[in-house]
């Protein structure tokens, strides 16, 4: 008999056979494996960010604990300025209810009290016409006792009290943290400031110990300064003064004759360096240019220099070389008038430079540096910059800057103004500009100017510092001005406005004119 196949069949059908449980075993083993996977970088991750919230709680704990220190010094500083300002008002106060007169300003024993009832006040020096005035720890004042007029040393009126507010004034510098004052121009006494004293007074120069060394500079290729630099060098051996010229100078001078041979000079450029270190005096035997010369050889501080007239321009030359004893004895003894000529500071900064000032040396100027187009048929297309505040684009055949001392130079003739050398400021003056509205400027001498030549620019630029010295400026590159701190001052024949006024008169003939007839017709 055959067996029933069929329901063993069925029941097989309803059992996994072996290679299906093999193969559910297999498909559940890789979905744990998938499942660790996935789960290890999410556990991974969220330890990661356990961590980098930890250390930001850790910080924000200490910010939080450094704001809490901050606001405990804070009040404990406020409270520390609330006990002075009571303690304060409890002085101003009795000083109020506090009956004087005239008579017992004078009185000791009133000053004594005084004392007593303001602490750290020192009574400065009074008048009946001036107010009492006390001044504090560090000489601020912080009172001023006004006395009514009307009052008089028998009447019981009370003396009247007014304050006024003190402050300082000082010279800011942006990212520089100093209190080094470039010039004292203003004084500030009773709060109030004014600067008429420093501007309406010249300067003067007085000899502490008579001076010693003096130098000789002469315009070259000139037979009449030779003649006359010859006598001055005798003249001042004779008083016993030591005598420094070029080297140039010292060689025509033995090859004259061999009495020179005490005359001294330098051999390198190391020996220029230090020449104000040795030298007392300047003598420039030549024009306007002679002195240029001289303030080039001093690249920082520049001794008195006494300028002879023996050029073609004598706007800084106002002695005459024919009495240049009677000169040279005068400022010897001293004092004399001096006029301090401000020098341009000028970097060129290269657009491969990767800082400013790294491949190029400062070089200074005592009458303008010139920014041109050169032998370029395109203008000039410069972009200006003041303080890092932009200016204007200049398109013409370029720009001058100019110290006050070369406005009567190259800046006039372009259309700049005359100023009087003292003047604290820089010229800033275009050359033919390619508009109508483009005026001179004169801008204060504290600021920094860039000229910046852009990177689309058709051609490039040219700088010129004094003439001389002669530096391409491509695409990128820039020229950074400012005022120097070392002056040139040089000798006045009376003081600096009467020189000024006497030589645009002398060399330029300013407003000369023939003046007009009186025989004309006249007003009824």
């Amino acid at each position: 008999m055959a067996p029933d196949t069929s329901s063993s069949n069925g029941n097989a059908s309803n059992l996994p056979s072996e290679n299906g449980f093999l193969d559910s075993l297999s498909l559940l083993n890789s979905e744990k494996a998938v499942k660790e996977v996935i789960e290890q970088p999410l556990v991974e991750g969220i330890e990661g960010h356990l961590v980098e919230f930890s250390e930001a709680m850790r910080t924000v704990g200490k910010v939080l604990r450094r704001a809490a220190d901050g606001k405990a010094s804070a009040q404990a500083e406020a409270s520390e300025w609330k006990r002075k300002y009571e303690l304060e008002r409890e002085k101003n106060l009795q000083l109020e209810n506090k009956v004087l007169s005239p008579a017992e300003l004078h009185n000791n024993h009133t000053e004594k009290n005084i004392e007593n009832s303001a602490q750290h006040l020192e009574p400065m020096h009074e008048t009946k016409e001036q107010p009492q005035k006390y001044r504090g720890k560090y000489g601020i004042y912080s009172h001023e006792v006004l006395w009514d007029k009307e009052q008089n040393s028998c009447s019981n009126v009370h003396s009247k009290l007014l304050r006024k507010a003190s402050f300082k004034l000082h010279w800011s510098c942006k990212g520089e943290k100093n209190d080094q004052h470039k010039h004292d121009v203003v004084s500030f006494e009773k709060g109030n400031i004014t600067t008429a004293e420093r501007s309406s007074k010249q300067i003067c120069l007085k000899w502490e110990s008579p001076p010693q060394t003096v130098l000789i500079l002469t315009k070259p290729n000139s037979i009449s300064v030779k003649v006359i630099c010859a006598e001055m060098i005798r003249w001042l051996k004779e008083i016993k003064l030591s005598i420094y010229v070029e080297p140039r100078v010292r060689m025509e001078l033995l090859a004259e004759s061999s009495y020179y041979s005490f005359v001294q000079t330098w051999k390198d450029d190391d020996g220029v360096l230090l020449l104000h270190e040795k030298v007392d005096l300047v003598v420039t035997l030549g024009g306007d240019g002679t002195v240029l010369w001289a303030a080039s050889l001093f690249k920082g501080p520049v001794p008195p220099i006494v300028p002879f007239s023996l050029g073609s321009l004598g706007f800084m030359t106002p002695f005459h070389s024919e009495q240049y004893r009677e000169c040279l004895k005068s400022i010897l003894q001293g004092p004399i008038s001096i006029t301090l000529r401000n020098r341009l500071q000028c970097h060129v900064i290269r657009d491969a430079a990767k800082t400013e000032y790294e491949t190029e040396e400062p070089i200074l100027v005592l009458n303008e540096v010139t920014i041109d187009r050169g032998i370029s048929s395109f203008l000039t297309n410069l972009e200006c910059y003041c303080d890092n505040s932009f200016v204007t684009c200049v398109q013409g055949d370029g720009l001058i800057l100019s110290t006050t001392s070369g406005s009567t130079a190259y800046s006039l003739a372009a259309g700049g103004s005359m100023v009087h050398p003292q003047v604290p400021g820089i010229l800033f003056t275009p050359i033919c500009p390619h508009s109508l509205s483009f005026r001179p400027l004169i801008l204060p001498e504290h600021v920094t100017i860039r000229i910046q030549v852009p990177f689309n620019s058709r051609g490039h630029a040219w700088a010129s510092f004094d003439g001389k010295d002669r530096k391409q400026l491509g695409p990128g590159d820039a020229l950074v001005c400012s005022m120097s701190v070392w002056p040139v001052p040089t000798a006045c024949r009376g003081d600096s406005t009467n020189d000024f006024l006497h030589s645009i008169h002398e060399g330029l003939h300013w407003n000369l004119r023939k003046t007009q007839s009186f025989d004309g017709p006249r007003e009824s």
